[in-house]
């Protein structure tokens, strides 16, 4: 029995003391948040990746960068698994783009850029650049909620529209 208990205890030593539960519990509550920050967004706009979504990529991202760093890992090392997650999230994101509706038209662009925003924001915290992922929330939330009140205003030049409509196939036979 005692070699059962020495195991348990054994493969829970990732946690070697108060001081590291509090920094794994900062970092990742941080990315928590700051991902629940820009779901909310989404999901008020009734998005398909909202509240929930944002919040996982997040957390994700921050344990895929926090957990071999915390081990050990070098830097120079580590940014394979950076590669990794921003190609994983490419494929999340293409996901949201490919849901289009009746009209054939390509929808989930923004949506698809905030879960991007998310991930970077979890790696972020992850490496314990607080600061830096609490700035990168500010702006992705200055840029979903600002300029989306400014973009309906932007009117798009004559020349370029012009320019859309000769670069488009002709639909008669």
């Amino acid at each position: 029995m005692s070699s059962i208990w020495s195991a348990v205890l054994q493969e829970f030593s990732d946690v070697v003391d108060l001081h590291e539960a509090t920094v794994i519990c900062i970092r990742l509550s941080m990315a928590a948040l700051l991902g629940a920050l820009i779901g909310y967004d989404r999901e008020r706009r009734g998005k398909e990746a909202g509240l929930r979504t944002h919040m996982m990529v997040s957390v994700g991202a921050a344990l895929f960068i926090m957990v071999p760093m915390r081990g050990g890992m070098e830097i120079a090392d580590a940014s394979r698994v950076l590669q990794g997650i921003i190609t994983g999230i490419g494929f999340l994101g293409a996901g949201a783009i490919l849901k289009q509706d009746r009209h054939a038209s390509i929808r989930g662009l923004t949506t698809a850029s905030s879960i991007w925003v998310a991930a970077a924001i979890g790696i972020a915290a992850g490496m314990g650049r607080e600061i830096t992922a609490v700035m990168g929330t500010l702006f992705a939330l200055f840029i979903l909620v600002v300029v989306r009140r400014v973009e309906p205003r932007i009117e798009p030049r004559k020349e370029a529209l012009e320019e859309a409509d000769t670069d488009r196939p002709s639909r008669r036979p």
